[in-house]
C-alpha cells in the first residue's frame, strides 16, 4: 500500500470517507477548515452529500437526522463550534445513534485562539450537554493513528449507537505525515433494524425520541443507556504503555503531547532517569486499570498537557493516592518543549519539588 503525504485535516478526511462516510455537515472555523473543505469535493465524487449549514447548531442536527435514518454522518469543528454542538449531541446520546464527531482542538476559553491546544478534555470526557451521557472518545498522536481510528469509528459507533468523537488539536489537523489508508475498507457494521426509513408495509414503525415525561420511563432510559457505557468500559478501554514496571518515574500524556514528552524521555534518560510512559489513547473509557502496572516505588507521575490540567483528574483517580502526582502544562495555544517536561521528570526522580 503506497504511503500519501498529508495534512492532518484532509487525512481524517479521507479516512471518514473510506471508513463509509457518505453525509457531512459543518461549519467553518479554524483550525479545522481544511476538513469539511476537503469532504466538499471528495463526497461528491463517491456520491455523497456535503452540506455547509447556517450554524454549527444547524450542522449537528444535519448529522441527528442523517443518523436516524442510517446513513453514515459526521461533523467536525474547533472548540468553541463544538461547544455550539453540546445540545444536539445530548440529543444524539439520548436517541441513540451513531455518528462521528471530529475536534480540531484550539486554545480557550471563549473564543481565544487559532493555536492547539488541550483544554477540551472535560468538554469531551465530561459532556457539555446535558443528562446522563457519555461518548466514546479517542485522542490520537500521529496522522496514522488519526487515519486507523477514523476508519473504525464508524463501526464502534454503530456496534455501541454511541456518538465516537476524535480529539485532536490544532497540531494534528494542521501537521502532514505520510499515512497509509487502505482502499475499499470493508465494513464489519450489523442490520440497523432501529432506522426511520420508512415501514413500505412490513414493520412496525420505528420511532425515534428523546422526550419522556413519565419519569420512571425516563429512568429506565437512563438504566439502559448506562448499561451500554459499562459494556464499552469493558471493552473499548485503549492506552499505550512503555517501561511501567520498573521505572523511576512515570510521564502521563496523550495526543501530541504525548509526542513531545517522547523527546523528553530520551533527555531525562540521559540524566539517568528512567521514566515510564502511561498514554492513554480513550480519553472515555478512561484506562485506569494501566495504573496497576506502575512500579509501586516509583518516585512521581507527572501529568503533562497542553491545558491547565483537565486530565489531572483523571490521573489522580488511576493512582488512588499511590503516588505523588505533579503538573505541567502550557495554555492557550503555548506548545510545551522536550526540555520543559524533562526537567520536571528529572526533579521529581531526585525528590524536589516541581
Amino acid at each position: 500500500m503506497a504511503k500519501l503525504l498529508m495534512k492532518g485535516n484532509e487525512a481524517i478526511a479521507e479516512a471518514a470517507i473510506r471508513g463509509g462516510c457518505r453525509y457531512f455537515f459543518g461549519y467553518p472555523i479554524t483550525p479545522q477548515n481544511e476538513l469539511p473543505e476537503y469532504m466538499s469535493v471528495r463526497l461528491g465524487e463517491v456520491g455523497g452529500v456535503f452540506l455547509q449549514a447556517e450554524s454549527e447548531i444547524g450542522a449537528i442536527n444535519m448529522v441527528y437526522g442523517a443518523a436516524a435514518s442510517g446513513a453514515r454522518a459526521m461533523t467536525s469543528s474547533s472548540s468553541p463550534g463544538i461547544a455550539l454542538k453540546q445540545e444536539g449531541i445530548s440529543y444524539i446520546c439520548a436517541a441513540q445513534l451513531p455518528c462521528v464527531i471530529v475536534n480540531i482542538s484550539r486554545g480557550g476559553p471563549g473564543l481565544g485562539g487559532i493555536q492547539p491546544a488541550q483544554s477540551d478534555y472535560f468538554q469531551a470526557t465530561r459532556g457539555g450537554g446535558n443528562g446522563d451521557y457519555r461518548l466514546i472518545v479517542y485522542a490520537p498522536a500521529n496522522l496514522q493513528e488519526a487515519v486507523d481510528i477514523t476508519l473504525e469509528a464508524f463501526d464502534i459507533s454503530e456496534k455501541y449507537r454511541v456518538p465516537v468523537f476524535i480529539a485532536g488539536d490544532g497540531m494534528i489537523g494542521q501537521m502532514m505525515e505520510p499515512v497509509e489508508i487502505p482502499e475499499g475498507f470493508v465494513s464489519q457494521s450489523a442490520e440497523k433494524d432501529w432506522t426511520t426509513t420508512g415501514t413500505k408495509g412490513q414493520r412496525a414503525p420505528n420511532i425515534i425520541n428523546t422526550l419522556y415525561l413519565d419519569p420512571l420511563k425516563l429512568e429506565e432510559h437512563n438504566i439502559k443507556l448506562d448499561n451500554v457505557y459499562k459494556l464499552i468500559e469493558a471493552n473499548e478501554t485503549r492506552y499505550e504503555a512503555d517501561s511501567l514496571e520498573d521505572c523511576d518515574v512515570v510521564c502521563a500524556a496523550y495526543g501530541m503531547t504525548s509526542r513531545i514528552a517522547r523527546s523528553s524521555i530520551k533527555i531525562a534518560a540521559s540524566s539517568g532517569v528512567k521514566v515510564g510512559m502511561l498514554r492513554p489513547v480513550s480519553l472515555w473509557p478512561f484506562p485506569y486499570g494501566a495504573f496497576d502496572k506502575i512500579n509501586p516505588k516509583a518516585k512521581g507521575i507527572l501529568c503533562a498537557e497542553m491545558s491547565m490540567g483537565q486530565m489531572l483528574d483523571d490521573v489522580k483517580i488511576g493512582s488512588k493516592g499511590r503516588w505523588p502526582i505533579h503538573f505541567y502544562g502550557r495554555s492557550g495555544g503555548m506548545v510545551p518543549t522536550p526540555d520543559e517536561i524533562a526537567e520536571q521528570l528529572i526533579k521529581i526522580a531526585e525528590g524536589k519539588s516541581v
